[in-house]
Parts: C-alpha cells; structure tokens; sequence
C-alpha cells in the first residue's frame, strides 16, 4: 500500500467540502468493530532535527511490533508547508501490514498540532494560515476535512489557540509522564466546559532507537527510551481502513496505553439494568434519573496472571473513587447515577507495575507506574453548544 500518491496531492484543484463528524451508533458488544494499535506523533527524517530515523526505519520498527496504524507527522515549517513533495512523496512510505495516515505537525508561533486525514489534502492551505485568526483558521481546517488535535498543550510549544478548533488533545506526550499530568488537568477543563475532546496519545519520537552505541545521541532521552508506541493509541474502529481510524479518533473511541504490550482500557455502561452494555467511550446519552452500571476491563496478552492495578474513575475531573483490579483480565464495576441538569462525564486511569516493552526496554523507567487511561463517556453534552 503506498502512502501517497503525489500526483492525487497535486490534483487538489478545489477544496473539500466541510465533513460533518461521523454518525457512530453505541455498541452493544465486542463484534461491532475491531481494536487498532498505533502511534500518532512521529518524526522522520524530514524533520530538521530528527536523526537515525528515515522513514523506512520507523515503518519497519512498527510493523516488526504489531503496529496497525502510524501518522509521521513532520514538522511543516521545515518544508515551508510543502509536506506533499516531501513526507507524503517519499518512496518508502509503504506499507502491506501498517494503515498510514496522511499528516503533518502544524507547527505555528502559537504552538503546535497534528493533522489526521485518510487521505490526501492540501495542508499548504493550514500552513498559509497559521498565523490568523481562529475563527479563519477552523474555516479552513472544516473546508479541508480534517481531523486537528492540539499536541502536547503544556511547555514552550503549549497550544495557544481555541480549542474550539480541534476535534482532540494530546494528553499522553512521549514516555515520560509526570509532565503529562499538567496536560490532562488542561483536558478536564475543556471537557468541562462542554467541548467533546477525545484525548489520545503520541510519542513525538524524533530520534530512531539506535542501531550501534555509537549512533545515540548524547543526553537525549528520545534515543534510548522514547520510540514508537511510547505511548501507544488504541481505537476501536468500524473497519480496519485509515478512514476507520480517523473516525473512531474523532468520535473518542480511544485508549491510551504505555505502550503496545500494556493493558487496553475499555470502558462500558449499561444505561437499563439489563446486563447488557449500551455505550462505551466516546459515547453521549440523555441522563434519566436512574443509576447507571459501568465496567472497566483491561485487556491484552502480557497482563500476567498475578498482574495488579489500581484502576482509578474520574467524574467531572474530580475522583470518584479508585478500586483494585487482579489477574490475566481484570475487571472493575461500579455504579453512579449522573446528574439530569448539566453535563457529566467519566473516564478512567490505570496504576500499576509496567508491562515490558522490549523493543524500547527504557521507556518502563519514564513511565512510572502510568499504564492506561481511557476517554470518557459522557452524559448530558450538547453537541451544537
């Protein structure tokens, strides 16, 4: 599967009509979709400061640990917005096993932010606008059908425009996490302020884990520690297209793990007491009074038999409560009752021993003992608020 053709970049005669956010039903079981793994922060070697990492290394790296899907998203600046004839026209950007998602780090005076599309599109006409105004910048962004997500909204390069203009928040940035915690108390406001935002991770690697000793850059955590899938995505998508990817991105049927090997947190609710679960993350229900039954599963093939967690539930950016989670496949249930008037929301946390990760062995020691986090689900949200 080539990534790109370029000539279907240089064909963009006219924009894209505005894309309306994906119509997803809640599921009812497992059969309705499939889980993908991915990364969607990466750097290759057309960003300028990017080393030991063309693009054949990190299609490779992915698909040698089980990636499904990956985004190389390069700085845009360093090609003056033309990441068509760059990126996207590199000849080893193909794949038969990976979905490659088509992107580039909008990198602005104002900070920074990834692109998701399945397809070609015209960035060029983002880059033009970076330095506008909002309101000119999310015309152009619906024109062109994409999907933006704020990166890492903390440090130098914390994101300074609305996020009235992006569809998702990079809460987990590399694998180093306490600096995350800043970025997920950013994600609680906005999700407090009513705005629907999935939260998903990136690794923002820059640097290819070397080859030889001598190819490591000195001092640089990237080299050793951060590479693909620290942190790892996951979404449950329709289908197992790039497409498929994108709209599960933007309707936050989203997980976040420490990496590909960690427990994937999928998290439930049972709106009638029937046993039988009529949401998951990502979804949006009319709240009636009557206590909802939720469970939280981890899930993955290295979760050892004796594995032991503290699985935390936030409400409204507040904590609920926290319980124990043990064995091969935990599980964790609870009941609350959401509010009627206003808005509710609930997403989940994951403490516990790191699961090994041995093609990156020194991402266990930046991680701490972060392993998982799910995206909410959500009660009483106007969508046209």
């Amino acid at each position: 599967m080539r990534a790109c053709a370029l000539l279907a970049v240089l064909a963009l005669a006219a924009p894209a009509s505005p894309l309306a956010a994906p119509e997803i039903p809640p599921v009812a079981n497992l059969t309705d979709g499939v889980w993908l793994k991915g990364d969607l922060h990466l750097h290759s070697r057309h960003s300028k400061e990017s080393t030991n990492n063309p693009v054949k290394k990190i299609i490779g790296f992915a698909e040698a640990n089980g990636m499904d899907f990956i985004d190389i998203t390069d700085h845009d600046n360093h090609v003056d917005g033309d990441v068509a004839h760059h990126t996207w026209a590199d000849p080893e950007l193909q794949s038969d096993k990976v979905l490659l998602l088509y992107g580039a780090e909008w990198t602005t005076h104002r900070g920074h932010g990834n692109v998701f599309s399945a397809k070609p599109y015209d960035h060029q006409r983002l880059y033009d606008v970076r330095d506008q105004r909002d309101a000119k910048i999310l015309a152009v962004k619906k024109a062109l059908g994409i999907h933006l997500s704020a990166n890492h909204p903390i440090g130098k390069d914390n994101f300074g425009f609305s996020y009235d203009i992006v569809d998702s928040i990079e809460v987990w940035n590399s694998a180093v996490w306490p600096k995350n915690a800043s970025a997920i108390m950013i994600w609680d406001d906005m999700l407090k302020s009513g705005r629907k935002l999935t939260g998903r991770g990136g690794s923002d690697a820059h640097h290819g884990v070397p080859d030889t000793p001598d190819q490591a850059t000195p001092g640089s955590v990237q080299a050793t520690a951060n590479y693909v899938g620290t942190p790892t995505t996951w979404v449950f998508a329709r289908t197992r297209t790039a497409q498929g990817v994108v709209d599960a991105l933007t309707n936050g049927r989203v997980a976040v793990s420490a990496n590909p090997a960690g427990p994937r947190v999928e998290f439930y609710a049972d709106l009638n007491a029937d046993g039988r679960m009529d949401m998951m993350m990502g979804d949006n229900a009319k709240p009636t009074r009557r206590p909802v039954h939720f469970r939280i599963q981890l899930s993955g093939k290295a979760i050892p038999a004796d594995g032991a967690y503290t699985v935390t539930v936030i409400k409204n950016g507040d904590r609920l409560g926290s319980y124990p989670a043990h064995g091969p496949a935990p599980v964790v249930e609870f009941d609350d009752t959401p509010a009627v008037e206003g808005r509710t929301y609930y997403r989940v946390e994951v403490q516990g021993a790191p699961t090994p990760y041995p093609a990156v062995p020194n991402s266990m020691k930046l991680s701490g003992d972060m392993v998982g986090l799910s995206n909410p689900i959500f009660f009483g949200f106007d969508p046209n608020f």
